[in-house]
């Protein structure tokens, strides 16, 4: 067990560092082809953070641990939501410029309810999946169009987060680090997270949903608190709302038009519900005042909290 822990905690540790030299690599590559630093920016700040969860959910895919997977997408929403954004509020305020973070968070809601219907039978075939990925490019889309009408404040955060140098032979080396780190990462966390699963008598659905999803977002909370202090709270958002997205949408959308899918009986009665119910409790802090505080990040820390106890003592 001791091993399994060290090869879960290394592997996480590699995920992060390929994460970021991932990132670091693709804003670097795209602005040398043209792209925009705003419109790579707004990309990187939303679907970034995702990379992680990405690399873990193929070498699940590839391991026939779908379960895992479907764990690991829908419970890092459920982190996302509740523990990174209620922390960096704990943290300090979040004040929000960004006029387009309330309509990604109500096409995050409408996606998971779309899910949600989806998955009534018990099932995600390869159509469904096709359409999940689809409105994942619609939405990028919007987001797209939609950033250019934000404030110059705004815009300048975005411009310095994909701020990085544009050298070709640079960041292909970062591209290639990146890929050597992910795929040895997502290898030791899958690995040491099913021994550990096993030794802790879970199932490979809770594997995904509590400690690989907490643990891949451990660098994420720490930026994310980070970014709190340093009153960037339309980062903070940003990245929470576009990376619950890219996991529905991509990232599910994906598997299921690889391999349709076979949903665990608590997906939509529990999980799914959790990060719906979750998206309907921001929405109100994101309207009300264009900011969330220290006692409402609080709150959301205690949903998690909540959702916590109850898979354990429902489905452990």
């Amino acid at each position: 067990m001791a091993e399994a822990l060290g090869l879960f905690a290394l592997g996480l540790l590699l995920l992060a560092l390929g994460g970021d030299s991932a990132v670091k690599g693709v804003s670097g590559l795209a602005q040398r082809l043209g792209v925009k630093p705003f419109a790579a920016g707004l990309l990187l700040l939303a679907f970034g953070t995702s990379i992680p969860e990405l690399a873990v959910n193929l070498r699940a895919m590839w391991q026939q641990q779908v379960h895992l997977a479907l764990g690991n997408a829908i419970g890092s929403n459920v982190v996302n939501l509740g523990l990174s954004l209620g922390l960096a509020a704990l943290a300090a305020p979040l004040v929000l410029r960004a006029r387009m973070l309330v309509p990604m968070l109500v096409l995050l809601a409408v996606a998971t309810l779309a899910l949600m219907v989806l998955g009534l039978d018990g099932y995600v075939g390869r159509i469904e999946g096709a359409v999940l990925l689809l409105g994942f490019f619609a939405v990028t889309g919007l987001m797209l169009r939609h950033g250019r009408g934000e404030d110059a404040e705004v815009q300048a955060e975005v411009v310095a987060f994909a701020s990085t140098r544009t050298g070709l032979a640079q960041n292909l080396l970062r591209l290639a680090l990146s890929a050597v780190l992910l795929y040895f990462g997502a290898r030791w966390v899958v690995s040491g997270g099913l021994e550990l699963g096993r030794a802790f008598g879970m199932t490979p659905l809770m594997v995904g949903l509590l400690p690989v999803a907490i643990g891949t977002a451990l660098p994420e909370i720490a930026a994310a608190v980070a970014a709190a202090r340093r009153g960037q709270g339309d980062m903070v958002a940003g990245h929470v709302i576009g990376s619950s997205l890219f996991n529905l949408l991509a990232i599910v959308g994906g598997m299921a038009l690889v391999q349709p899918l076979a949903l665990p009986a608590s997906f939509v009665k529990f999980e799914l519900p959790a990060v719906l119910l979750l998206t309907l409790l921001v929405y109100p802090l994101l309207r009300s005042g264009r900011r969330v505080t220290q006692q409402e990040g609080g709150i959301l820390c205690l949903f998690f909290l909540a959702w916590v106890v109850l898979e354990v003592l429902l489905f452990l």
